[in-house]
């Protein structure tokens, strides 16, 4: 039976790579930066208009200031559902696609956002079309479109963990590494704002009644790098610094932001605590130091995907092509499934490189094959171990 309805499905996808490269373009050509509501808005019109032209059903919720949440339904047998997951912004400003639109140079295609993860979007889309055509699903398929995970997901992390619950597995379509593997681990990472309070003076008239904010701060940089553990993953970077009134005045303030990644939940615990208690340290007398967390993404941890990666490693095998899984260093949504106990695969959309850059492009060539494979591989979880998501844990 499921192999049945694997055949059929693959044999509807092998004849899609045209209006897949299409639906591409569609949405490559709408700017949507992650502060872009309108933009994220339209993407989710054009995927839903795709969607309801095949009767998938649809749930949208209005949010004030992120794009709009999109959900698509496919009902199915037994229970626990699979989900699948993407999101619509991207990091290029409104204005990019005016500058530098689609474009298509033989099986490589150009564009803000193209791996990143439209074409992935354009997967997600497909594989749901295609398992709307067949006669019954094993078990209901769930979609979920977000519209801020390149800015931390912060409005769209609670309808992750809320879509997770009771789920068997979890396919991320984050874009195919270069190399053409899925992503089986990620680092999980925060952002943090250091903001240190000082005392002004001259600083040739009256230097020692001042209090430098920006001493305070450097000090505080050196011994926030030194928590960087290359061998352990582990690293810290303060990357933006700002204080000060003038070159001859004491600094009566300064701020800096700090990016952390780390591999592991337990290194995140430990690493919260020693950046807390960097900041809290007084290191001039008359400076005083708050700390805030500006975004959060827990990790993949490798042994979340090992059960569903051999599972899509085989039917890629059946399919032609041949895939491992990697890990990066790079955060993303699949964390937060995976941190809940769900099984998680991510990067399974189609291959790209250079995202984040005017250079960034998608293997179209690849559109079809993994497609296929996320399809196989999920008409194919019947067995798969796990119990169902744990309790949302805090970032």
């Amino acid at each position: 039976m499921t192999a049945g309805l694997m055949e059929q499905a693959c044999s509807w996808l092998a004849e899609q790579r045209e209006a897949m490269a299409e639906c591409l373009q569609v949405l490559v050509d709408i700017d949507s930066h992650s502060h872009d509501k309108a933009g994220n808005d339209a993407v989710a019109d054009a995927i839903a208009g795709w969607l309801e032209a095949d009767g998938i059903a649809l749930r949208r919720t209005s949010r004030p200031h992120s794009g709009d949440i999109l959900e698509a339904r496919l009902e199915g047998a037994q229970a626990r559902h699979v989900l699948l997951m993407g999101h619509r912004d991207t990091v290029f400003p409104t204005g990019t696609v005016a500058r530098r639109g689609y474009s298509r140079r033989d099986d490589l295609a150009f564009g803000p956002g193209v791996a990143d993860m439209k074409a992935g979007l354009v997967l997600n889309c497909f594989v749901l079309r295609a398992l709307r055509r067949l006669p019954s699903l094993p078990y209901p398929v769930h979609a979920l479109f977000t519209a801020d995970e390149e800015i931390g997901s912060l409005d769209g992390r609670a309808f992750i963990e809320a879509a997770v619950q009771g789920a068997r597995a979890v396919f991320n379509a984050e874009p195919g590494r270069v190399s053409g593997n899925v992503v089986t681990a990620r680092k999980g990472g925060a952002g943090f704002l250091i903001e240190v309070e000082g005392r002004a003076a001259h600083s040739g008239v009256n230097h020692a009644d001042g209090a430098s904010a920006i001493e305070a701060l450097a000090r505080k940089i050196v011994k926030l790098h030194a928590l960087t553990d290359h061998a352990a993953g582990v690293t810290t970077n303060v990357g933006v610094i700002e204080g000060g009134m003038s070159r001859n005045t004491v600094a009566p303030w300064a701020r800096a932001q700090l990016d952390l990644r780390f591999v592991s939940a337990a290194q995140r615990e430990r690493l919260y605590a020693d950046i807390e208690a960097i900041v809290a340290v007084e290191e001039l007398p008359g400076t005083r130091a708050t700390l805030s967390r500006t975004s959060a993404f827990l990790p993949l941890e490798g042994h979340m995907s090992e059960l569903l990666f051999g599972r899509y490693r085989d039917h890629a095998a059946r399919l032609g092509f041949v895939v491992e899984g990697e890990f990066t260093g790079g955060c993303s949504d699949a964390g937060f499934t995976a941190s809940l106990g769900v099984p998680t695969l991510c990067g399974v959309g189609p291959v790209g490189a250079k995202m984040h850059t005017d250079e960034e492009y998608c293997r179209l060539d690849t559109l079809v094959p993994r497609a296929q494979a996320v399809a196989a591989t999920l008409l194919d979880l019947g067995d798969l171990t796990g119990e169902g998501a744990k309790s949302p844990v805090s970032a």
